[in-house]
Parts: structure tokens; C-alpha cells; sequence
């Protein structure tokens, strides 16, 4: 258990150790905060801050691949962004719109009520955004780790911020 102990700690540790990550991760862990002090309901606001958060995630990840400049003018090119890269940012960017969206016109799409809940997507946010940002790679082993400590984490949120909460 240590060693996922030292692979969680170095996912959490890694944003902090490359000031070109701060932007990007410091809106998520207050975003965080923020959703552990909400309603733990599926609401319209709760779903415009998991819009919010997941876009920003998914901005931060597409912002390397952008070329403003060159023949083309302003374009993505996302040819060297690996496939498991890809796949999380378009997933993550989709349901950030839809979240958004939802949060915004105050409807759910069917069976999408589960957009409404932040508290803890941010997490995931969180502890993947070193391997998204291509400073950590993919692995089975930090997966795992993600895995091993959400319930942990949520705890210590969980009771720790409740005195703060209504």
C-alpha cells in the first residue's frame, strides 16, 4: 500500500513542482472546496461549477496543441497528443458543455442529472491533470492509485469540511 501511497503522492505533487501547471490546477483545487461546501443534491448551480471545472480542465490540456500562428492560421494540432490523452480531454470537455449548458438553461438531459454532482468530479480532475499534461504517463499502477484513494479523500472532505457546510 505504501508504494500506491508514493504514486498518489507523487500525482498530487507533480502540478505544484512545474509552474507552467499552477494556472491549471489551482482553479480545480478551489473548485473543490468550493462543491464539498454545496449541497450534496444534483442542482443547476452545482452543474454550471462541474461545466465549469471540466472545461477548464479540458482547456488546459488542449492549450499545448494550439497554434495560433502559420499557414492555417489558428488550429489545434492534436497528432501528437496520445490516444488515451485524447480520448479523457473530449470526454471531459463534452460533459463540461452539456454540465454547463444543463446549468444554465436548468434541465438535465434524460438520465443526466448526474452532471449536477461537483463534489467530487474535481477530484478526478485533479489526480489524472499530471498525466494529461504529458508530465506523468498513463499507467495502470497511477490509475489504480486514483482508484485506491477516492473513498479515502472523499472522507476526510467529507467530515473535515462538514462543520463549514449548512
Amino acid at each position: 500500500m505504501s508504494h500506491y501511497w508514493a504514486t498518489f503522492a507523487g500525482l498530487i505533487q507533480t502540478p505544484f513542482r512545474q509552474m507552467e501547471l499552477i494556472w491549471g490546477i489551482v482553479p480545480l483545487y478551489f473548485a473543490l472546496l468550493l462543491g464539498e461546501l454545496t449541497s450534496t443534491k444534483a442542482n443547476f448551480r452545482t452543474a454550471i461549477q462541474t461545466g465549469f471545472s471540466f472545461l477548464w480542465a479540458g482547456a488546459q490540456w488542449l492549450y499545448p496543441y494550439f497554434r495560433s500562428r502559420g499557414p492555417h492560421g489558428p488550429h489545434l494540432e492534436l497528432d501528437a497528443m496520445l490516444p488515451v490523452n485524447l480520448l479523457v480531454t473530449f470526454l471531459v470537455v463534452a460533459f463540461g458543455f452539456v454540465a454547463l449548458i444543463s446549468g444554465l438553461r436548468r434541465r438535465f438531459p434524460q438520465y443526466g442529472a448526474f452532471l449536477g454532482h461537483t463534489r467530487f468530479a474535481n477530484y478526478f480532475m485533479i489526480t489524472i491533470f499530471p498525466m494529461q499534461t504529458h508530465y506523468l504517463p498513463w499507467t495502470w499502477e497511477r490509475l489504480t492509485a486514483v482508484g485506491l484513494f477516492a473513498v479515502p479523500v472523499w472522507l476526510v472532505l467529507h467530515f473535515g469540511l462538514m462543520p463549514l457546510r449548512k
